[in-house]
């Protein structure tokens, strides 16, 4: 009553041992198909984290840069400009994980909340009532009347082009280990399970346990059993070219270490082009929103303080070489990976599996 075992020589197996041996070859193909995956979804999981932790210690030393320009350089609005300021870089960290939103609106939104303030506490310190009517009345204007100049549309196209990279590349780097766990997981077709116990363990049922299965025969197999999952040989090839081209777009486009670190210049630039021109800003709004109450005796405009830049940043830049280098020590790596699809087949069949070094081995019907 064997269903696969069958051979003229008298057997010792049953119609269950096959079973049993079915659900084997089964166990044993999943596994050889993780010890494989392993090392691949080792080195991807690894590089998720180790890109994600140094995506968050650039972006937090940014926001600690940027708090800090506030707190020195203009009090006065400090502790009203930490939540647009959270804010900012929060909404940089969720973009950088796929998040549904975009590094201008981000920029945008920041700008937005930031005019209100400067305008009430630098450029009109005298105003007392920032009622939430005239708030929302000057945030609207920002986009009118431009009070920035161009330094919030630098910024964005400054963080555009160096965000875009590593969110595409932290995307990429999901789906890789989403292809790898789904293969590991590929079911057996009951063809394949059929041919995997004809292969490994119909000799056992003639009590040749020590015979291995012939090279041509084991590969014949696996190409047979794995024919889907080596399908996904091109789309590998080109999802590794894409690795190679952000990686290198990371390295290109303008350092994303050097962007998010001259977030804080660029914010300082934009508000003393505010203060400089204050007179102007001041007449346009009068005409739009009115005029809000000011103290007697109206205080004098906030004296302008440049903020130089330190030599903190080329510390900090040094400091995220390793980036770099965990860069180029990945995509060598996944470039070797490039045939791992095509040649799982070999690889499953090489090692102890089949008999390399014998004159004698099996070949589905006989020792040959």
């Amino acid at each position: 009553d064997l269903q696969i075992c069958q051979h003229r020589a008298p057997t010792c197996c049953t119609k269950k041992m096959e079973e049993s041996y079915q659900a084997a070859v089964r166990r044993e193909r999943t596994q050889s198909i993780q010890a494989l995956n392993f090392e691949l979804k080792y080195m991807i999981a690894g590089h998720i984290t180790a890109f994600q932790e140094a995506f968050e210690s650039l972006l937090r030393f940014a926001e600690n840069r940027t708090s800090s320009l506030f707190e020195t350089a203009y009090r006065p609005m400090a502790k009203e400009a930490a939540e647009p300021v959270k804010e900012l870089f929060t909404d940089i960290s969720l973009y950088i994980l796929g998040a549904e939103t975009t590094v201008e609106s981000a920029v945008l939104r920041f700008f937005d909340s930031l005019f209100p303030l400067v305008y009430s506490r630098l450029i009109n310190p005298g105003i007392t009532d920032l009622s939430e009517d005239y708030t929302e009345c000057l945030r609207l204007t920002r986009q009118d009347i431009n009070p920035f100049g161009h330094y919030s549309k630098n910024l964005v196209t400054e963080l555009s082009k160096s965000l875009w990279a590593s969110r595409m590349l932290s995307q990429a780097l999901s789906l890789g280990s989403e292809v790898i766990n789904t293969t590991e997981h590929a079911a057996l077709s009951k063809e394949c399970s059929r041919a995997l116990v004809k292969m490994q363990y119909c000799p056992h049922c003639q009590g040749l346990t020590l015979i291995r299965p012939c090279v041509g025969y084991c590969l014949n197999v696996m190409r047979g059993c794995l024919a889907s999952v080596s399908e996904l040989d091109a789309q590998w090839r080109e999802f590794i070219s894409t690795l190679e081209y952000l990686t290198n777009e990371m390295a290109a486009s303008h350092e994303l270490e050097t962007a998010l670190s001259g977030i804080w210049s660029s914010i300082n630039e934009a508000i003393l082009h505010a203060q400089l021109n204050g007179p102007q800003l001041s007449a346009t709004v009068d005409k739009v929103c009115g005029q809000p109450k000011q103290q007697e005796g109206n205080l004098s405009s906030a004296n302008v303080v440049p903020v130089k830049g330190v030599t903190e940043t080329q510390t900090f830049v040094l400091a995220h070489t390793s980036l770099n280098n965990k860069r180029r020590e990945f995509i060598s790596y996944m470039k070797r990976s490039r045939t791992f699809y095509a040649s799982i087949a070999e690889r499953l069949c090489d090692g102890d599996l089949v008999m390399r070094d014998s004159s004698t081995c099996w070949n589905g019907e006989d020792v040959v």
